[in-house]
């Protein structure tokens, strides 16, 4: 992937100084003597190109940091005003579970599926984050990208929720930090096992509001860029991956001195 990032660098240095030798060719007046004749040989100019390549081959890189840098900065501005618009949906959602403090100053959300291998291991930097914490707000936002499984264990977790809020937090670790596929069978049976109905639960199941905030969560996503899990927010930052307690603690501690 990086060589042909790469050779697309090379390729747009090379279409510029060709751009650059067709306008120095076209002028009124030139001073170069080589393109006095108001013509360039494009061979020769593709020779010169390939031959400063080879013989710089570093400038391939400067150029694609440059360009790295470029759409990160475009991408961390389009955040900023997504964040910005859609902050009481990203944030306080009726429909996401919170764990930590409630009222804490400082919040974190994560997107994350039942299904996804590293959202199970990243349960424990949740855990230890909120711990360490006191005044931290963590959100949980149901985002089932791994199939219909994850999305009919979603669908019980946000009935349940919506139920019992105060075992909310229970039942992720127990049904995201259990052993085996999240299903639809296995989130309904924490469920009950917490004192959840089962009929009430059903029932539950089958609000529409429920697949309509999937709907709203996952054109937030798009919006956001986010396409796997877990993600995060933090502060006005969007965070890729499970890059683990010690990165998420320094994310927070950024959005704290903002305040």
């Amino acid at each position: 992937m990086k060589k042909t990032v790469l050779l697309g660098s090379a390729a747009a240095i090379a279409a510029g100084v060709v751009v650059a030798f067709g306008l120095m060719a076209g002028a009124p007046q030139v001073a170069n003597a080589e393109t006095a004749s108001g013509t360039v040989n494009r061979a020769e100019v593709e020779g010169i190109i390939r031959d400063f390549l080879l013989k710089n081959p570093e400038i391939m890189l400067e150029v694609q940091e440059a360009l790295e840098a470029k759409q990160q900065e475009e991408q961390r501005l389009a955040h900023l005003g997504v964040i910005s618009e859609s902050k009481d949906e990203i944030f306080n959602s009726a429909f996401d579970g919170v764990v930590g403090n409630p009222q804490g100053k400082v919040t974190i959300v994560e997107f994350y599926d039942y299904n996804c291998g590293f959202c199970k291991r990243a349960i424990e930097d949740m855990q230890a984050l909120t711990k360490e914490d006191p005044d931290l707000r963590f959100v949980l936002k149901e985002f089932p990208i791994l199939g219909p499984d994850s999305q009919k264990a979603s669908v019980v977790s946000m009935a349940f929720h919506k139920m019992m809020p105060e075992k909310y937090g229970e039942f992720h670790t127990a049904l995201l930090g259990g052993q085996g596929r999240a299903t639809e069978d296995a989130a309904i049976k924490i469920a009950v096992s917490l004192g959840a109905d089962e009929g009430k639960l059903r029932e539950g199941m089958k609000d529409p509001s429920i697949l309509q905030a999937f709907s709203s969560t996952y054109e937030l996503a798009n919006k956001l860029a986010i396409t796997g899990t877990p993600s995060y927010v933090v502060g006005n930052e969007v965070i890729f991956g499970a890059l683990g307690q010690e990165v998420l603690a320094q994310k927070i501690a950024e959005a704290k001195s903002s305040l």
